[in-house]
């Protein structure tokens, strides 16, 4: 049954063009933004195999943008649009660790918008250059936590409050990105499990937009047979709070990109209390799990998606035999080639002993 709430939610979204449909692509879509959504539901048979589990993995690396940001890129863009808070020859900014101003910059080409991105200077050089090949202004400037006024989200806000026709869609605390998944994903994923079958969700977190908005629809449509879980890097203090109560760091800091957070979200608040529990995600088995992916299902994934696999096959374990559990892969591995397969990096991280000797002709960058 859904309830008033979800239905509340899905009310004003559902007059909104987008590829999740019984007939997926056998019909032609409009442009980029018809192309984002209904990606393939993937079994992922050696480690279901290995664990008596049935692990399924949403595709989300096969989006026209390459990752799951596609999904909420649209509709943060959409969002703005419906409000009247951009014009045609508008410019979007928005603060990102990249797969989001990757998926606005594709939305903005493909509307004629302008888009600046705001990001820490610490993420891969691949996602810097790709969002300047797709004609994003980007601007790197120092990684300081939130509560800094120079946070790269606060330098987005304010940079976007000094323009015309400009619009800030705030990621993080903008519910048109949790909205896209109750409306999508949250949809695509239980008419692909055959309504609903499956027995838990689980995926990392960064604005909260898809683990929120995938667990609010799949545990109302359910009524609430269905878990949803958190899959936490280092450094996030995420699994202390859904596991302990306690706003608390777990670990220094991690390899995984876009993952991992300070604080709740606006896009998570709502949705948090739903959550059955938590998984503490070591970077030694997100990237011992990146190449095994590779190696066993010739899946070229990052380590955010590694992560969430390592942690639904551990979950299919705690769920017993028989059991199916739903995971997403976030992008491609090919946004973080030159680090995750480079010997010199992985050493320089002390993973490479993490990666077995029998995988690591995969290490194939110096």
């Amino acid at each position: 049954m859904v309830t008033a709430a979800l239905r509340s939610a899905l009310r004003p979204l559902a007059r909104r063009a987008y590829a999740t449909s019984t007939l997926g692509f056998a019909r032609e879509v409009e442009g980029f933004v018809g192309a984002v959504g209904n990606t393939p539901l993937i079994r992922l048979n050696r480690l279901s195999e290995e664990t008596g589990a049935n692990i399924l993995a949403k595709a989300e690396f096969m989006s026209p943008g390459g990752s799951i940001k596609d999904r909420a890129a649209l509709y943060l863009v959409q969002e703005a649009e419906e409000k009247g808070l951009i014009r045609p020859g508008g410019t979007v900014v928005e603060g990102t660790a990249g797969n989001t101003g990757i998926g606005l910059a594709h939305v903005c080409r493909s509307k004629g918008y302008n888009c600046v991105i705001y990001m820490p200077d610490t993420q891969s050089q691949e996602k810097i250059d790709l969002l300047r090949m797709l004609g994003a202004d980007v601007r790197p400037v120092p990684a300081v936590a939130f509560d800094n006024p120079m946070n790269y989200n606060h330098q987005a806000a304010r940079f976007a409050e000094s323009l015309d026709n400009a619009v800030w869609t705030n990621q993080f605390d903008n519910i048109a990105n949790r909205n896209a998944h109750i409306v999508t994903t949250g949809p695509e994923i239980w008419e692909q499990t055959n309504g609903g079958n499956l027995d838990a969700f689980i995926c990392a977190t960064g604005t909260g937009g898809t683990l929120a908005g995938v667990t609010r629809y799949l545990t109302e449509k359910s009524g609430g047979r269905v878990e949803g879980w958190l899959a936490d890097p280092p450094g996030s203090v995420l699994y202390n709070l859904v596991e302990n109560g306690k706003l608390q760091r777990e670990g220094a800091g991690s390899i995984t990109e876009g993952i991992g957070q300070g604080r709740v979200t606006s896009n998570l608040k709502p949705d948090i209390h739903l959550l059955t529990g938590a998984l503490h995600v070591p970077d030694s088995a997100s990237i011992n799990m990146v190449y095994r992916l590779l190696d066993e299902e010739g899946l070229y994934v990052g380590a955010s998606s590694a992560l969430n696999v390592w942690a639904a096959a551990e979950l299919a374990k705690r769920k017993g035999k028989g059991s199916t559990v739903v995971t997403v892969l976030c992008d491609g591995a090919y946004r973080y080639q030159a680090r995750l397969f480079s010997r010199v990096w992985l050493e320089s991280k002390g993973l490479l002993q993490h990666i077995p000797d029998k995988l690591q002709k995969y290490v194939v960058l110096p």
